[in-house]
């Protein structure tokens, strides 16, 4: 099962968040750079950072060393990837609905009845809801349908993961995997930090590739 291939960038994270309903002052922005002044530059709060970055055969060697780093219990709200090129809605749906409390949903969010219906299921079963959810699915692809999403000539393929504060800890967020790994403590103050280490470990892993984008789920002032 595939879903039309989405162009991700803020305009389209910030259009879906819309069209299913999420409201407030919350809203996605790039993340030029990963250390320095462009990494001061995310504007603040920022409840959760998504990395792109191209699947390659030293990637999938390096998660399967962090197999036995999945975080056990239900402290986080993880679903895994069930339908191809749906990485983005999901990075979003856990950036989202790890940070349940700070958002703001209208009264008819399709993200929220998601969320809250299936508060209680594994992983897997959140997977097979998501697959049959209508209403995320049409988002999705009528979001996709905007862009000018191309594929690349080497067919390399591209995963998109969320980065997220739960409780004190960093957690990784990829549906490919068995759960959310667990990066150790972070504070609301140092976590956009905390997340673009992690990041860099990715960028250091892929000598010669560079490939890579992040952004940033932060509160903008509208003032």
């Amino acid at each position: 099962m595939e879903w039309t291939p989405m162009e991700i960038n803020p305009e389209m994270l910030n259009k879906m968040m819309d069209k299913l309903g999420v409201g407030g002052n919350w809203s996605f922005v790039d993340v030029l750079g990963l250390e320095g002044d462009q990494l001061s530059a995310v504007p603040k709060p920022c409840c959760a950072l998504m990395l792109l970055f191209p699947l390659t055969q030293q990637h999938e060697s390096f998660r399967q060393k962090q197999a036995d780093k999945v975080a056990a219990g239900s402290e986080v709200y993880f679903l895994k990837q069930s339908v191809g090129n749906s990485c983005g809605t999901i990075a979003l749906l856990h950036s989202v609905g790890n940070n349940k409390d700070k958002m703001t949903f209208n009264n008819s969010s399709a993200l929220k009845k998601f969320l809250d219906d299936t508060a209680d299921m594994s992983a897997e079963d959140r997977a097979k809801q998501f697959e049959n959810n209508q209403a995320i699915k049409e988002a999705h692809n009528d979001i996709a349908a905007e862009g000018r999403c191309v594929p690349e000539a080497d067919k390399v393929n591209f995963h998109f993961i969320a980065f997220v504060n739960v409780n004190g800890q960093l957690y990784e967020f990829d549906g490919r995997m068995d759960g959310a790994v667990n990066h150790g403590d972070t504070t609301d103050d140092t976590f956009v930090m905390d997340a673009a280490k992690v990041c860099l470990g990715f960028m250091k892993r892929e000598k010669d590739e560079v490939r890579f984008s992040a952004v940033a789920l932060s509160k903008l002032n509208t003032n």
